[in-house]
């Protein structure tokens, strides 16, 4: 199988780990990739203050020409053996297009990939970071009154997020489209996220957005199901919509993790490099 991971973190994320990005590399070359996209959060809009309780969301904007600046020698290094893209994940943030517009526009003309994501849901005048942690959704349940309500909250914001203007470098790649469900194991929503999800996909076939097929989840102990879940991920295949698969690594070891778990039906679909 021709193996094409979109979605790779590297130590210049802040709550991953402090492995090499040359690990990386590495490890995908033993498991047979051909293509590998280095996606790192990319710096947060100046005027935003990242609601994660340790702050450690995304890259520090001072660091993001070393970032690209040693995945470029990397390029070199490993030119012929693998194609390496230079990308980044972007945050969609209500309220914050114009800011986010601009920083793309900066930083767009040096990615060659990238990912739109919704972690952050805005409650008025306060914002809370979605997946950080098990006791921080409990927090937000509080103060979003229910689990329905936050939940109905994420797929509006991530409506939002389609539908949005962030330039010509806006990515063309949706993240983890199920995000919310991260733990769903311990705080169940009687919300039919089927159904909005569903509700969404012409919009993404409309926009010409791929997919991520975000394994990750089936290794998060409260969720333990691909992001987003397989009935959505053929219907979307059947529309036409491309399919990318991404193990969201933030450690060498987590490349090609859930590979094996996917239905042949949606491998088949999967972009190839």
């Amino acid at each position: 199988m021709d193996i094409f991971d979109g979605h790779v973190h590297t130590h210049y994320c802040p709550h991953g780990t402090n492995a090499e990005i040359s690990a990386y590399i590495e490890r995908a070359l033993q498991l047979g990739y051909s293509q590998i996209s280095f996606t790192e959060h990319a710096p947060l809009p100046e005027t935003f203050s990242d609601p994660a309780p340790t702050r450690d969301s995304s890259m520090a904007i001072d660091e993001f020409r070393s970032y690209i600046e040693e995945l470029k020698d990397y390029q070199r290094a490993y030119a012929g053996r693998i194609a390496i893209k230079i990308g980044l994940g972007i945050d969609y943030i209500e309220g914050h297009e114009e800011e986010t517009k601009q920083l793309l526009s900066e930083l767009g003309p040096n990615l060659a990939d990238s990912i739109l994501s919704v972690h952050f849901l805005r409650l008025k005048d306060e914002w809370f970071c979605l997946d950080y942690s098990e006791k921080e959704f409990e927090r937000i349940i509080e103060r979003f009154g229910t689990t329905e309500a936050v939940y109905d909250a994420y797929y509006k914001t991530l409506e939002k997020a389609i539908l949005s203007d962030l330039g010509p470098y806006k990515p063309k790649r949706l993240g983890h489209l199920s995000l919310v469900s991260k733990f769903q194991k311990k705080y169940p929503s009687s919300y039919d996220s089927t159904r909005q999800m569903l509700s969404l996909l012409p919009l993404i076939k409309q926009k010409g957005y791929q997919l991520d097929v975000n394994t990750a989840g089936l290794f998060k102990p409260l969720c333990k199901e691909i992001y987003p879940p397989e009935t959505i991920l053929h219907t979307a295949a059947n529309m036409g919509i491309p399919l990318v698969y991404g193990s969201d690594s933030h450690h060498p070891s987590d490349l090609g993790r859930g590979l094996d778990a996917l239905d042949p039906a949606i491998l088949e679909h999967l972009i190839k490099p």
